[in-house]
């Protein structure tokens, strides 16, 4: 029982990997039973499944109830792409963060944000119009809309020294979430916010979140120019 507690899913996961990438299990085989994996690696056979689990999401492996688990034909990889705070961002950055609530009203749900959360068209909806600057220098325009009825203390939340995604990871994690990114060109609003011109091109990610299933909030971030999205796999 020590043994076992001490080989972690990491471990089995990076050799499964290892193996798969230098063909010891090429394309289309079947890899071993997680029973037999795990007496190989003496370890648990919950620890083999979360690593086989890791390695499925990864598109490594796919795996089929009483089929076992079998290399992809064509593997491939997935990048992981981590959405950092505003404030995160700037610090990493080695610069000073500051944030500026520009605007908060309750509203009933737009149209479009009806269509776009499922929501009823007349639900209550928290707008909040919020900026983060980097050195003093505009980095990001923050506009969100929360659906009151999923995260009912929002309403009440002191948002005049935190930015609302802060609050909301602190206090009403969202569990599932929908990204876009586009590339646009700033409209005489955008210009005002960000100190730059019309037309001049950034990057804009929406964002969309629910809680449970229930649809929580729909932001939209706004960067400066020349702001650049990195991804890892």
């Amino acid at each position: 029982m020590t043994e076992q507690r001490r080989i972690s899913f990491q471990v089995v996961r990076d050799e499964v990997k290892r193996r798969i990438e230098t063909r010891v299990w090429p394309q289309g085989s079947l890899l071993p039973t997680e029973t037999q994996l795990a007496e190989e690696f003496s370890c648990a056979r919950a620890t083999v499944n979360r690593a086989l689990r890791e390695l499925s999401d990864q598109g490594f492996v796919e795996r089929k109830r009483k089929s076992g688990t079998r290399v992809k034909k064509e593997p491939r990889k997935q990048a992981k792409l981590e959405i950092s705070l505003a404030r995160q961002a700037v610090e990493q950055q080695n610069s000073d963060y500051r944030y500026a609530l520009v605007e908060r009203n309750v509203v009933s749900s737009p149209r479009w944000l009806t269509s776009q959360l499922n929501v009823d068209p007349d639900a209550r909806v928290l707008h909040i119009v919020c900026m983060h600057y980097a050195d003093n220098r505009p980095f990001q325009l923050e506009e969100r809309w929360v659906v009151i009825e999923t995260v009912p203390e929002i309403e009440t939340a002191d948002l005049n020294h935190s930015g609302p995604h802060e609050w909301l990871l602190n206090a009403a994690p969202f569990t599932e979430a929908e990204i876009a990114f586009s590339a646009i060109s700033a409209d005489g609003r955008l210009a005002e916010f960000m100190g730059t011109t019309t037309g001049t091109s950034m990057i804009q990610l929406e964002r969309t979140t629910w809680k449970d299933g229930q649809p929580m909030t729909f932001a939209r971030l706004t960067h400066h120019p020349g702001y650049c999205i990195r991804s890892k796999y």
